[in-house]
């Protein structure tokens, strides 16, 4: 399908800006809304964007979505074909020191998306970008949607999970059309700097030391931003086509990766030994991610392409080329 008008929120960042070049590359007409906030540098939210700006068939709001003025100036009417929500306050560790700042911009957010989309003649379709760190600590990997329980052990993941909640209640309560999509530690180019792929490229590059919390043996699903896209695109067009069995959906890679060997995978790609600092494990840390992708599989035809090692030397290429 292509030709929809889709409603991107954050679609500055990381994820929002590798969708939206594939959104419009099919011919979509995007409005992104993203209020460049200062969790990382703005400017390179704003370099995102940079090669649209003077597409016709895209349109950028920079506002907050907490900002009731923002639903308020946009017709819910006005041929809406879908909101993809991925607009959110990022990162585990920062949440535990501000706590207040997720709730607000990632619950109270999410319910002013929800409320503007169930708020016109019908409904507007909703795709929501959730997080493995719903899943918390106390599974059996790999985590699969219908079976675990979530049991998140930070903030932004008690956050993102009650956000999950608004947007099933919607569904039940407004008959709105909804996918929500735990994603799964997703890296690639224009990933974010505190990242630790990102992160950790860097320092090694620049011969610097680099802090590595735990023993080494905590593992992550790390998933590629090409398959991570090509997910959200399968679920929204069956989403819109009304194909989607299941509401929630994980985006993964059905492998983890060690601390350990995803260190040795970035040296291997710099040519470059890593210097390290040993350091406890930090607060609101997992041990582990994995996804169970049979759902995925089964129903959107989800199959992650990207080898780790292929994945992490894209990263480098794009990260030396900048």
């Amino acid at each position: 399908m292509s030709g929809r008008r889709i409603l991107l929120t954050g679609g500055a960042g990381f994820i929002g800006s590798t969708l939206l070049d594939a959104l419009l590359k099919l011919g979509d007409n995007v409005t992104v809304v993203d209020n460049f906030n200062d969790y990382y540098d703005p400017s390179i939210k704003h370099a995102n964007l940079a090669a649209h700006q003077s597409t016709s068939s895209f349109q950028l709001i920079e506002a907050d979505i907490c900002d009731a003025s923002l639903w308020s100036s946009l017709d819910v009417d006005d041929g809406w074909d879908a909101v993809i929500h991925i607009a959110a306050r990022a990162g585990v560790r920062p949440s535990i020191e501000q706590p207040l700042l997720y709730v607000r911009a990632n619950v109270d957010g999410t319910a002013r998306v929800m409320q503007w989309a169930c708020s016109g003649t019908k409904p507007v379709p909703v795709v929501f970008a959730s997080s493995s760190s719903v899943y918390g600590d106390d599974n059996v990997a790999p985590y699969c949607e219908q079976g675990a329980l979530p049991s998140p052990v930070s903030p932004y993941g008690a956050s993102k999970l009650a956000g999950e909640a608004l947007v099933r209640g919607h569904a039940r309560t407004d008959s709105l059309p909804i996918a929500i999509l735990r994603f799964f530690t997703v890296y690639g180019p224009r990933q974010r700097p505190d990242l630790a792929i990102h992160k950790f490229s860097r320092m090694i590059d620049a011969g610097e030391q680099i802090p590595v919390f735990g023993d080494g043996t905590s593992a992550r699903d790390y998933t590629h931003i090409s398959d991570l896209v090509a997910g959200i695109l399968s679920c929204l067009d069956r989403l819109l086509e009304g194909r989607l069995a299941h509401s929630i959906y994980n985006l993964g890679s059905d492998r983890p990766i060690s601390l350990d060997e995803m260190i040795a995978t970035i040296e291997q790609a710099l040519g470059r030994k890593a210097v390290i600092e040993r350091l406890p494990m930090q607060e609101g840390d997992v041990v582990r991610t994995w996804a169970d992708l049979s759902r995925s599989r089964a129903e959107l035809s989800y199959e992650p392409q990207m080898d780790f090692a292929e994945g992490v030397a894209d990263f480098v290429g794009w990260l030396r080329g900048r």
